[in-house]
C-alpha cells in the first residue's frame, strides 16, 4: 500500500494536471468551428490562442466575439505555440492539416469524418502514435445525454436489433459529400459503440433525387456479435428527426435524440401487456462534454473518448456503403429532368 506522503504527492500531481492551462486553437471557422471557439472560450483551464481560417472576415468576427486572435492558416496558428488544436475545416483537408499539427507536437481533435479515405485516416492515426500526442475524433453524437442514457441502459443486455432514423431537409452547405458521410457515419459509429462489436455485413440502398450525391440511404448491417441494424437517412424530410430503437432479449428502448427523451419497455407478460419507464437524461451540451473529454485526455495521457482507430473503422463502413451500391438517380428525379 502506498505511504501517506506518496498518496499526497499523487494527489498534488493530479491537482496540478487538472489546473494545467492548455493553449489551444481552432482551425476552420464555419458553423462547427465557431461553436468550438465559443465552447473553448468558456471552459476552465483553457487559453484559446487564435482561430485559423482563410476567410479572415469570418475568423476575425468570431475571434472578436470570443476574445482571441485570428490567423489565415494552421501553420501560422502552430507558430504561436499551441498545445492542441481542433480541426473543423472541410474533410478533404483534414489529412494534411492533421499531419502538420501532429508533426508540430500538438494534440489534435479532428471533426468527423476523420479523413476523406481510410488510407488517410490510418495515416493520421499512425502519425499521432509515433509522435505520442492525443488524437480524438469529433463524433459528437456519442456525447448526447440521450445516447449516453441508451448506452447505460444496454449494459449487460443481449442486443437483438437497432434501428436508427436520422432525416432532415437538404443543407445548402453540403456539396462534396452525401448523406452517408454527413449523417449516417454518426449512426454507424453508434451501432459499433452500442454493440461493442465490428460491422461485418453491409447491405446499402442509395439514391439521389435533388442533390449531386446520394440524398437517400437505407442501410442494413450485421455485427460480428449477430446484431441486426438499420439506418434510415435522407435530406428530403422537411423537418429534423433523430430516433433510436433498440430491441434486447429483456426490453425495448425508444429514444428521441432531439428532445432527449428515452424510455424502455420491459416485463413482458403473456397477455401482451408490459411496463414502461422513462430513463433519467442529463442536460449537458454534447459539444461541451466532447471538448472537455478531449482536454481530460490531454492532461491525463489516457485513451480519448473516441479514438482515431474507432473513427477509421466507422469511415471504412461508410465507404463500403458507398462502394457497395451504384448510386443512381431516383426514377422521380429522372422523370422531372425530362
Amino acid at each position: 500500500m502506498a505511504s501517506a506522503p506518496r498518496r499526497e504527492q499523487s494527489r498534488q500531481l493530479r491537482a496540478a494536471q487538472d489546473l494545467r492551462i492548455v493553449r489551444i486553437g481552432v482551425i476552420g471557422i464555419g458553423v462547427m468551428g465557431s461553436n468550438h471557439a465559443r465552447v473553448l472560450a468558456e471552459l476552465p483551464g483553457v487559453q484559446l490562442v487564435a482561430l485559423a481560417d482563410p476567410d479572415q472576415n469570418a475568423a476575425g468576427s468570431v475571434a472578436e466575439y470570443v476574445g482571441c486572435g485570428a490567423v489565415a492558416g494552421h501553420r501560422e496558428l502552430l507558430d504561436l505555440g499551441v498545445d492542441a488544436v481542433t480541426i473543423a475545416a472541410p474533410t478533404h483537408v483534414h489529412h494534411s492539416i492533421a499531419l502538420d499539427c501532429i508533426a508540430a507536437g500538438a494534440h489534435v481533435l479532428v471533426e468527423k469524418p476523420i479523413a476523406s479515405t481510410v488510407e488517410e485516416g490510418h495515416s493520421i492515426v499512425a502519425a499521432a502514435r509515433r509522435k505520442g500526442v492525443t488524437l480524438m475524433v469529433g463524433h459528437v453524437e456519442r456525447f448526447n445525454p440521450a445516447v449516453e442514457a441508451i448506452k447505460e441502459a444496454l449494459a449487460g443486455e443481449d442486443i437483438l436489433s437497432i434501428a436508427i432514423t436520422r432525416v432532415g431537409p437538404f443543407p445548402p452547405r453540403m456539396s462534396n459529400v452525401g448523406v452517408v458521410i454527413d449523417l449516417a457515419v454518426h449512426d454507424i459509429d453508434l451501432i459499433r459503440w452500442f454493440t461493442d462489436s465490428d460491422i461485418i455485413e453491409v447491405q446499402p440502398q442509395l439514391a439521389r433525387t435533388l442533390a449531386k450525391r446520394e440524398d437517400i440511404a437505407l442501410l442494413q448491417f450485421r455485427t460480428a456479435s449477430g446484431v441486426l441494424a438499420h439506418i434510415n437517412t435522407n435530406w428530403l424530410t422537411p423537418f429534423k428527426a433523430r430516433t433510436v430503437h433498440v430491441a434486447t432479449k429483456r426490453k425495448y428502448i425508444i429514444a428521441d435524440l432531439l428532445t432527449r427523451q428515452v424510455s424502455e419497455c420491459f416485463d413482458y407478460r403473456a397477455d401482451g401487456s408490459y411496463s414502461v419507464r422513462h430513463l433519467p437524461v442529463g442536460h449537458a451540451e454534447p459539444l461541451r462534454v466532447e471538448l472537455s473529454r478531449f482536454l481530460d485526455a490531454i492532461r491525463s495521457g489516457e485513451k480519448p473518448a473516441v479514438t482515431g482507430e474507432e473513427a477509421v473503422a466507422s469511415l471504412e463502413i461508410a465507404i463500403r456503403c458507398l462502394n457497395g451500391n451504384q448510386v443512381a438517380a431516383h426514377p422521380a428525379a429522372r422523370r422531372a429532368a425530362r
